[in-house]
């Protein structure tokens, strides 16, 4: 009888209103880690995209913790059916891996009730990553390639993409413009006037171009050969 209790009991669940102050602790603190990845981080493209999952990431781990804590059943349960879970989706650069486990941790920390240590945590990493790992890009010169590989055989997409790229840039040279025979690519070099002006440009070729693969890349960081 003491085993069963154990299993179905282990912990005493959260009341309503530690509840709600929780969520609404981790949402704030997640809005904050957004800003801090858009402002801070050297991801050249979709930054505001993967950004704006930060909330919900944090706020499932958190009504996950707070599920299986209760339960010893139920997390062994949760530990089975995680089991079978697959993410294919790539992680490009070793800093959208340190943000998303940021927003795994503030979960973890408010669904287990440790509030004070995982704001004070928090708001620890955030400011050591902001002074240690800030990276900005080079844009003194006109040292940024803008590659793009288009899946069709339209041969109009030219006069849309000098389009869209003119709105976002101060200047841009086109250097080369493949036509295959299932794809299209293209390269440019762009000047642009800030870091947030290569998320802006490349949310605006996602938008009208389908299925657009879009590469940024530093020269000035690039190794010599």
């Amino acid at each position: 009888m003491e085993l069963q209790e154990l299993i179905y009991n282990s912990a005493d669940p959260l009341s309503i209103q530690t509840l709600v102050i929780n969520i609404g602790i981790g949402f704030i603190i997640s809005l904050v880690l957004r800003k801090h990845f858009i402002v801070f981080g050297s991801t050249l493209s979709n930054r505001h995209e993967l950004a704006s999952v930060f909330p919900f990431i944090m706020l499932t781990t958190l009504l996950i913790i707070m599920i299986v804590k209760s339960s010893l059943a139920l997390s062994l349960g949760l530990v089975g059916a995680l089991s079978i879970v697959r993410f294919r989706t790539p992680i490009k650069e070793p800093e959208e891996l340190a943000y998303l486990f940021m927003a795994i941790a503030i979960g973890l920390g408010l669904g287990a009730n440790q509030v004070i240590p995982t704001i004070v945590g928090s708001f620890f990493i955030l400011t050591l990553m902001a002074i240690l790992g800030k990276k900005k890009i080079n844009l003194n010169n006109k040292n940024i390639y803008l590659s793009l590989d288009i899946p069709s055989t339209n041969t109009n997409y030219l006069d849309q993409l000098n389009s869209i790229i003119s709105k976002h840039t101060l200047s841009y040279d086109l250097r080369r413009y493949d036509l295959r025979d299932n794809a299209i690519s293209a390269t440019y070099f762009i000047d642009v006037s800030s870091v947030e002006t290569l998320s802006t440009l490349s949310d605006d070729l996602v938008t009208n171009i389908e299925d657009v693969a879009i590469t940024f890349l530093d020269q000035n960081q690039m190794p010599s050969i």
